[in-house]
């Protein structure tokens, strides 16, 4: 029997382009498959319309994200509060189907009660209070680091929210563990969805290693200049890419022959980098969620050096490399950077990333809405 689910998108999930929407996309599209027929509410603030996604939704509806100065002075968060609208509200109470809203961003219409009978679900993307917490941390900017820490405060107030949904799909052991705490019985442990269905790990070895992110994003810069710091007391490549450009970063490169930026223009593009570097390194300075590059990492590149943040509590500790210092980073680059990718190491690879499976994962969801 076919299934309808109405999902609530905080963005347009496509191009599947960054974190959140890859798992939004790729959740679509493996919910799809199995027959369930979606509508799609998601809110537009820059990507514009996608005809891609009438492939796998029933229906999709578009709304308009409205910022004003005065929603920063709400009790409520800022990300909440920029996506009120009357119309999407006026749209779900018009049929009777479960709901699936992606992220506390997402949630407001919890704060009515039109839909305290109806089934709901709520994808936690992260601890969000952290996650703004952890942007507060990386931000040099003395304004943006006061309003994270504003944002964080009402997030963690914001919380309390959950209460109202049927259940919480938390995206990573990490998440799990502290949601199941907060809320038992309610937070189910759901895979993040991604674009990979089997390892395309190339055994041997690769000439560089290979950071790459959003570097928009305040940790991802702050990751940068780390990796910058260490390679420049080395020989061996490093290459930074990202699809922005950072004029300031750019130039620190510049200064060292064995570090090249590189401009990210398609995702075919870095794909080939990451299947192609002997090293994917990627440390991160927040322990939220789980980070799709890691994932995307370790089904395509060979060799991924991380340190505890990046990979704590996923399940993933064994098929990574560990480091948490400059040193000790330096120590694994000119140990790996010695070795060769294996067959016996793709196998190791293959038996970890199993519970990653989009199709399981969509049928769990589905086997929540009987």
């Amino acid at each position: 029997m076919s299934k309808t689910l109405n999902i609530v998108s905080f963005d347009v999930p496509y191009p599947p382009n960054y974190g959140g929407v890859i798992d939004v996309f790729y959740k679509l599209k493996a919910l799809n498959k199995l027959g369930v027929k979606i509508i799609l509410h998601t809110f537009e603030y820059g990507r514009g319309n996608q005809t891609e996604l009438k492939n796998y939704c029933k229906t999709v509806y578009y709304y308009k994200r409205e910022k004003k100065i005065s929603q920063l002075f709400s009790k409520t968060p800022f990300i909440v509060n920029t996506r009120n609208d009357d119309q999407l509200i006026k749209n779900l109470k018009s049929n009777n189907y479960p709901i699936l809203f992606e992220g506390l961003h997402s949630t407001y219409p919890l704060l009515t009660n039109y839909f305290n009978d109806r089934i709901t679900f709520v994808r936690a993307h992260n601890i969000e209070h952290n996650y703004y917490k952890g942007l507060s941390k990386s931000e040099p900017n003395k304004l943006k680091k006061i309003y994270f820490n504003i944002e964080a405060y009402k997030l963690l107030k914001f919380q309390k929210i959950l209460k109202k949904t049927n259940y919480i799909l938390s995206i990573s052991p990490f998440e799990q563990e502290y949601l199941i705490s907060k809320f038992p019985n309610k937070s189910i442990y759901i895979p993040v969805f991604h674009q990979n269905n089997s390892i395309e790990t190339f055994e041997g070895k690769g000439n560089f290693a290979l950071y790459h992110g959003d570097i928009g994003v305040s940790d991802n810069l702050k990751a940068c200049y780390y990796l910058i710091k260490i390679f420049s007391k080395t020989s061996f490549p490093l290459k930074i890419a990202s699809n922005l450009t950072n004029l300031k970063l750019e130039k620190k490169i510049k200064e060292f022959s064995n570090i090249k930026f590189e401009k990210l223009t398609d995702n075919n593009q870095l794909n080939t980098l990451i299947k192609t570097a002997h090293i994917n390194i990627l440390p991160t300075f927040q322990n939220t969620g789980i980070k799709l590059k890691l994932i995307n990492a370790l089904f395509n590149g060979r060799f991924c050096l991380v340190n505890d943040a990046m990979v704590l509590n996923t399940g993933l500790e064994e098929i990574c490399n560990i480091a948490n210092s400059k040193q000790e980073f330096t120590k694994q680059i000119e140990i790996l950077f010695q070795q060769q990718f294996t067959e016996k190491l793709i196998k190791e690879k293959q038996n970890a990333l199993a519970p990653f499976n989009n199709l399981k994962s969509a049928q769990k969801i589905i086997d929540l809405l009987n």
